[in-house]
């Protein structure tokens, strides 16, 4: 396993990465984009093992409700690169277990794979939605064949691949690119059925970052984004060249390509979920400037919703052949779906009760002044046991978390983690029992089980 100076070192791979025009060529010196390594670079850290052939325990395949659940609780407290990492190694495996039937080779290829990312402990991220182009038109239809990552060249080693996925976060700073479908697709889409894994150092990979990290010198008044933040990655592939051994799928039956984005749905999915209980509850916790019962009570219900949603996923999973447990696909979306559509609501409650201060609260640096310090303290406090420095780093901290740049990176990423509602209610509607759900309808109407009162 390796340490977090190890991974540093390994970062410096010839990788193609930009961020505001210029490329950068230190990632782990870079002012705005170190700040993530580091954060990875302490998970390393914090898992590492000297022990030969040790894997994380964030790696490892939960085979049970139990296991599940300590997995779940474990990646509350991890990075994002580290969470990905995991999410990733689950797609991988559940896809394996859903294309073994008709695709054996290519099953035991991710397993393998698996394996080996395990044994190098690489971080990987998720490159799965495509710039898509006119998103009225079939992948096969567009102006631009290249809208959506497709091989472009077959070869007896391998395969070439064209294309960009939009919106990867932590690309710039792990090892693997995860490269899957968008959506499924129909025959004669078979160069658009890809799945594979690309290193981000190949030749032909260039990514360009965005971030919603602030550009303030006094980070006092980012109490949460000036700390940890995570840069989002448009990351390009110009005819970038794949082994074979680390192909999964390349045309063979292309409709087991919706399989790959299922697969990474559900694991996006539950930790999405997992991470509004924790998000709801923060929004709950936050809320200590008015007394609004009203509106306080329904944050709490929501919260609790959520996290009963969480417990539905884990108590009601499933375990495959090879003995790993997954969570269960209807309340994990049925969970995610309730929490992203509420989230908006939770956070205009929170906007409600607090009031403009959210916005307008003088920065820690004017506390510091001697001129305006003492008179800041002494007007933003409101009771006797409520300091006025205490309160004006609430309101920052509410600010940072909903209202600045990274309370609208999460208005967004929230919606559209693991795709967005649209993709959560057809996957609900797909494993909710609807046909119990009629039988107790016509069992309450005294019509048995015909409409037309025959049976």
């Amino acid at each position: 396993m390796m340490t977090g100076d190890e991974y540093r070192a390994s970062l410096d791979d010839g990788r193609a990465t930009f961020f505001e025009g210029e490329q950068i060529f230190d990632l782990p010196g870079h002012p705005i984009l170190g700040i993530t390594v580091d954060s990875a670079a302490a998970g390393y850290d914090r898992f590492h093992d000297p022990a030969p052939g040790a894997v994380g325990a964030f790696m490892a395949v939960p085979g049970s409700a139990k296991e599940l659940r300590e997995q779940v609780e474990l990646h509350e407290t991890v990075d994002l690169l580290t969470h990905v990492t995991y999410a990733s190694i689950m797609t991988l495996l559940t896809a394996a277990d859903r294309i073994e039937a008709t695709l054996p080779d290519q099953a035991a290829r991710i397993r393998a794979w698996v394996k080996d990312a395990q044994r190098r402990d690489v971080r990987i991220t998720q490159c799965i939605t495509d710039a898509k182009g006119d998103r009225s038109r079939r992948p096969g239809n567009q102006d631009d064949p290249d809208a959506y990552v497709r091989v472009i060249e077959r070869r007896s080693d391998g395969i070439v691949i064209r294309g960009a996925k939009l919106h990867i976060s932590a690309a710039s700073m792990g090892h693997e690119l995860m490269t899957i479908p968008t959506k499924g697709m129909k025959p004669g889409e078979d160069q658009y059925s890809v799945a594979c894994m690309v290193p981000v150092g190949a030749p032909g990979v260039k990514i360009i970052n965005t971030t919603y990290a602030p550009r303030h010198a006094d980070t006092r008044d980012f109490p949460m984004s000036g700390n940890h933040h995570t840069p989002e990655g448009f990351v390009i592939f110009e005819d970038v060249f794949v082994p074979s051994d680390r192909v999964f799928l390349a045309g063979e039956h292309p409709e087991f390509a919706a399989v790959f984005a299922h697969s990474l749905g559900l694991w996006e999915r539950l930790g999405g979920l997992a991470a509004f209980v924790t998000g709801y509850d923060r929004l709950v916790g936050l809320e200590r400037v008015g007394h609004i019962k009203e509106k306080i009570s329904d944050m709490m219900i929501n919260a609790t919703l959520i996290r009963a949603s969480l417990e539905a996923a884990i108590e009601n999973c499933s375990v495959t052949s090879d003995g790993a447990a997954f969570p269960s696909e209807l309340y994990t979306n049925v969970g995610k779906y309730h929490g992203a559509a509420n989230y908006a609501l939770m956070v205009r409650h929170l906007h409600d009760i607090a009031g403009g201060s959210i916005l307008t609260a003088p920065g820690m640096a004017d506390l510091d002044n001697e001129q305006t310090g003492h008179l800041v303290r002494k007007y933003m406090g409101t009771l006797q046991s409520v300091d006025g420095i205490y309160r004006s780093k609430l309101f920052h901290a509410i600010r940072d978390y909903t209202a600045d740049a990274l309370g609208g990176w999460y208005a967004v990423t929230n919606l559209q983690a693991g795709g967005g509602l649209y993709a959560q209610r057809i996957v609900s509607r797909l494993h909710y029992d609807l046909e119990h759900a009629k039988k107790l309808a016509l069992e309450a109407a005294h019509m048995g089980e015909s409409a037309n009162g025959s049976a």
